[in-house]
């Protein structure tokens, strides 16, 4: 992480992520956005997705349970910025880019 921020910015750098250190790096950035949904969708989604299997059995999901009670108000606390993440993929990315300053290219929205 120290590497890919120390080099020059050309645009905006969004990074994605959650670990025990990264409060560490928060005044090397403009931003810190929470993307927050309720536990009930979160769990849901985890349930649904086909990509991983993590948290598919109970003491998974347990799991997720705890760390999200435990955690999330810590990334709540720390934020300058939260999202509702059950928005659609293209206002999550449209209020993303308006936080860092930027604009991306117009993305068709029809049928």
């Amino acid at each position: 992480m120290d590497a890919l921020l120390a080099e020059p910015a050309d645009g905006a750098l969004f990074v994605s992520g959650c670990v025990a250190n990264q409060g560490s790096f928060y005044p090397r950035f403009d931003a810190i956005v929470l993307l927050s949904a309720p536990v009930d969708v979160l769990l849901a989604r985890v349930a649904s997705r086909e990509t991983n299997d993590y948290g598919k059995t109970d003491a998974e999901r347990a799991l997720v349970l705890s760390d999200f009670r435990a955690v999330e108000p810590l990334l709540r606390a720390g934020a300058t910025a939260e999202i509702d993440a059950r928005e659609p993929v293209h206002e999550v990315a449209d209020l993303l880019e308006s936080i860092a300053g930027v604009s991306g290219s117009p993305t068709p929205r029809g049928p």
